[in-house]
């Protein structure tokens, strides 16, 4: 719990790819994973947090030049890693836009360009209609009234004095 966000962390397999046919043993295989923290964690601890849980704190990564030895073992790349945002709802700019959508705040599962404002000291927030549990899916929508919605909560921040 961060500014009253409850965050979820999750580590999940994204891609695997593994052999050339359906009838042959494969020499190599491979695993995209993708671990999506909480912004209480910085990014040495997180990296060290998912090679631990998935058991590779004694596999090497992939040396330079990208291609694993040819040695049996299991290696990791590093293709992907960005820092967190903190909520930052202390600061004034984002307690009114609070206040202005009524209190209601939560979590964002995921990372966004938030971070890159967070760490450049700008305060920033996530502020926007749809539900994030469907985004990037086939059934990804956003209802047009949650648009209103937000455009409302959006008036009322840069239209009321405080």
């Amino acid at each position: 719990d961060i500014d009253g966000c409850v965050y979820r962390e999750g580590l999940q397999a994204v891609r695997m790819s593994a052999g050339v046919a359906g009838n042959t043993v494969p020499d190599e295989a491979w695993l995209d994973v993708n671990f999506r923290f909480a912004p209480d964690r910085d990014t040495d601890a997180a990296l060290a947090h998912a090679l631990d849980a998935l058991g590779l704190t004694k596999a090497g990564p992939v040396p330079a030049g990208g291609e694993p030895p040819r040695d049996p073992g299991l290696y990791w790349e590093l293709t992907d890693l960005s820092p967190g945002a903190l909520p930052g709802l202390g600061a004034p700019a984002a307690a009114e836009l609070v206040r202005a959508a009524g209190g209601r705040v939560r979590a964002k599962y995921g990372w966004t360009d938030v971070s890159r404002f967070a760490a450049l000291g700008v305060p920033a927030v996530n502020l926007g209609p749809g539900d994030p549990g469907l985004a990037h899916t086939r059934d990804e929508h956003c209802p047009a009234t949650q648009i209103t919605e937000v455009a409302e909560v959006l008036r009322t921040y840069l239209t009321t004095s405080g």
